[in-house]
């Protein structure tokens, strides 16, 4: 049901809060300053900093712990047997112990002492679960919320509802090492304007440059380079007015290129991590999700709306075989960054006010797969978030005994987006977009906030 069905579209996207993204004017539910002015209830948090990873972890490995993998570890009883994409075997028991930490006690795998420390400022998902077990449309619904391609992504649609705190940087950067062309579907704007396409950044180096190509303009200075683009701006802008003001393609090009050269001077400085202290850069470790946690912290602060960090450029935590192994590793990995970040951003007070959400596209088997590996898993998993209003220490929902499948304080992927725009004071229900015919949103008609895991 359309709930702006008796107003203009221009109005129904006011009602937002006073924006008008469609159209080419403010789209910001804030105010002008970042206070949540004209949200449509308070904000817990004024931006998002979504740890993706690609290809899918285990639960029980981290913070989901199951006794009852080793007790019948090679065995398959009632309640293992669930529809698999490949074959698989009996139950395969996960070798690294838990432990209680933090003044909630909360059961944190061995695997991650570093982020353990953090367990009172995290609430772990354990009921999450999402429809499909292909990497292609479960990487859509999660990131887009749909399996149907060409919808606009998780933060596009943030970048629309809530614009930037910072005219010098996008408002919605993502992270990913190499050149995933592949993976680009997922941080689309699709039919929003424009500007709210994520700017993917290849964060695999340090330098400014090298992570951003032609940062800077070899051919003119920035005196003449500003004149010129006035004077391009004037000429499209007398373009645009001549046919109503309502071609978005033009006024996305005119508000790109206006970002294009502000980021000249913002970014060479908001991507340089050399201009972090020494202890600062061995805290967080080396590689390339060490340098995208460091990089996530520099621009949340600055201003930057939502940062996605994909751990990798494929599936690296699709672990068909080998899976402990290469557990071990991935988890070596990623739990130093994570924890810097997490103190960092408290150490800054920023934490309160950002939402850190990490998890994969969906889970893996507690069965194995070629003896060693885990196949894919849609029935269950785990995700967890922290700061932003989120209640810490916490663990909601459950899986079965074998970490199979979601049973209680279950979370399809619509309720963990739903969540996330409720931190951010937005309800899901009221971002909509008129679109060939019909209201569009992330959430498509679907969407429940657990009060339970709010502060």
């Amino acid at each position: 049901m359309n709930p702006f069905s008796s107003i203009s579209r221009r109005e129904s996207l006011a009602r937002l809060g006073g924006g008008m993204g469609a159209f080419g004017l403010s789209s910001t539910l804030f105010g002008a300053d970042g206070s949540p002015g004209g949200v449509h209830f308070p904000a817990k948090a004024k931006r998002v900093i979504h740890l993706f990873m690609n290809g899918g972890p285990f639960g029980p490995d981290f913070f989901d712990p199951k006794p009852a993998l080793k007790k019948y570890a090679g065995k398959k009883p009632p309640g293992a047997d669930l529809r698999t994409e490949r074959p698989t075997g009996g139950l395969l028991d996960v070798p690294w112990g838990y432990q209680q930490h933090g003044e909630s006690g909360l059961p944190i795998g061995n695997l991650l002492p570093e982020t353990a420390k953090f367990a009172d400022d995290l609430c772990i998902l354990r009921g999450c679960h999402t429809k499909n077990p292909n990497h292609g449309p479960a990487l859509l619904l999660m990131n887009n919320g749909t399996m149907t391609p060409r919808v606009p992504s998780m933060g596009a649609w943030m970048s629309y509802g809530l614009g930037t705190e910072n005219r010098n940087l996008p408002s919605y950067v993502v992270l990913c090492p190499g050149k995933p062309v592949r993976f680009s579907i997922l941080w689309n704007n699709a039919f929003l304007p424009s500007k709210h396409q994520g700017t993917y950044i290849n964060h695999s180096k340090i330098d400014p440059k090298s992570m951003i190509p032609w940062l800077n303009n070899q051919s003119i200075n920035p005196k003449d380079q500003r004149r010129q683009l006035d004077f391009l701006t004037a000429f499209n802008r007398e373009h645009l007015e001549k046919r109503g003001g309502q071609d978005l393609a033009l006024e996305g090009r005119i508000e790109a290129m206006e970002t294009a050269y502000r980021m000249q001077f913002e970014a060479t400085d908001a991507f340089d991590l050399e201009r972090e202290s020494k202890q600062t850069r061995e805290n967080y470790g080396k590689g390339h999700f060490a340098n995208g946690c460091l990089l996530a912290r520099r621009l949340s602060e600055r201003g930057v709306r939502f940062v996605q960090l994909y751990y990798g450029n494929g599936q690296p935590w699709d672990t068909h075989s080998g899976h402990d192994k290469k557990t071990e590793t991935l988890a070596a990995d990623i739990d130093k960054p994570i924890a810097a970040l997490l103190g960092d951003l408290k150490q800054r007070g920023l934490l309160e006010d950002t939402l850190i959400v990490w998890g994969g596209e969906f889970g893996r088997t507690p069965v194995s797969e070629n003896g060693s590996g885990r196949d894919h898993n849609p029935h269950g998993f785990c995700m967890w978030m922290a700061g932003g209003g989120i209640k810490g220490g916490t663990a909601y929902g459950s899986t079965d005994e074998f970490g199979f499948k979601a049973e209680t304080g279950k979370m399809n992927v619509h309720d963990i987006h739903a969540t996330i725009l409720h931190q951010l004071g937005v309800d899901h229900e009221k971002l909509t977009y008129r679109y060939a015919g019909r209201d569009f949103r992330l959430t498509d008609v679907h969407g429940v906030v657990p009060d339970a895991i709010l502060g």
